[in-house]
């Protein structure tokens, strides 16, 4: 009898959590939908008329699809340019980023001084400043560098990340041993041969999620591409979508289609760089 009741007792509580695992599961999946849910209505309002877009209650699938919205934008906007001044800019930011990251944050976890403790502090300072406080005294330099309406001018302002300086310290703080450092220095291996061998293969995680982090960050830029680039041919995305929103009307048909098309590149390297991205900052905070 004791056994029959806890063999009961048993199932019970395995049951009770499968009901509850499956409860969250559900509930998850209804948040993911809902997340979900702008990104599907901003592609189907790309395909809609005027007259159906206008419609209540809305339409996930269009009665009556049509190309027009893509068909105008592409034809009266130099939205692939814009696009393509976008990628370039952010892909150019991020290999910069990565790059004083990966230099900086290797420097300041392994490297015992006194004063590098004070760098990293006022690095970390210069996180809580909105970059609209210095982005004006940084135009007037672009300015005088005469890069205004030009990439270099786009990329001024986005060199250095000082977040990704602390994931990097972080990672190889927690991921690399200073035993296997020394190792490589006792069999008389260089700092730079250490740097490129032995790190930066260990930081792949970590460079992966500071990657994506660093895209986005250029791709969705607006207000300093707004004032650098003046010349129409020289926008990046995100200033020219603001094209189709005027003071007095927004254009939801053409407006919707272009960022239906923007989504692609974005969507496309978070696809690719997702299981870095998730492991680079889950094991930010690790210790060994």
């Amino acid at each position: 009898m004791t056994h029959t009741s806890a063999e009961t007792s048993r199932r019970t509580r395995r049951l009770r959590r499968m009901l509850v695992d499956r409860g969250i599961d559900a509930v998850l999946m209804l948040f993911s939908l809902l997340m979900l849910l702008p990104l599907v209505l901003l592609v189907s309002n790309g395909f809609k008329t005027p007259q159906e877009m206008l419609a209540w209650p809305p339409t996930i699938i269009p009665a009556n699809p049509t190309t027009d919205n893509f068909e105008a934008v592409l034809r009266e906007t130099p939205l692939l340019r814009w696009i393509l001044n976008s990628i370039l800019f952010a892909v150019l930011s991020t290999l910069a980023i990565l790059a004083t990251s990966s230099i900086a944050g290797y420097i300041l976890a392994k490297f015992r001084y006194t004063s590098l403790n004070v760098v990293f502090a006022i690095i970390l300072a210069t996180a809580i400043v909105p970059f609209e406080v210095y982005m004006i005294p940084l135009y007037f330099q672009a300015q005088s560098l005469g890069i205004l309406n030009s990439l270099w001018g786009l990329l001024l302002g986005y060199l250095v990340m000082s977040f990704g300086i602390f994931l990097i310290r972080q990672n190889v703080i927690h991921s690399i041993p200073d035993e296997l450092i020394e190792a490589a220095r006792i069999d008389g291996a260089g700092e730079l041969w250490i740097f490129f061998r032995i790190v930066l293969p260990l930081l792949r995680g970590a460079l992966g999620a500071l990657g994506v982090l660093a895209f986005f960050q250029a791709w969705t830029a607006f207000a300093w591409p707004m004032i650098v680039a003046t010349n129409r041919e020289a926008y990046t995305i995100e200033v020219g979508l603001a094209l189709f929103q005027t003071g007095f009307m927004v254009d939801l048909g053409r407006l919707s289609a272009a960022s239906a098309l923007v989504l692609v590149p974005s969507i496309t390297l978070f696809v690719i760089l997702r299981r870095n991205f998730v492991q680079g900052v889950a094991s930010t905070g690790l210790k060994e």
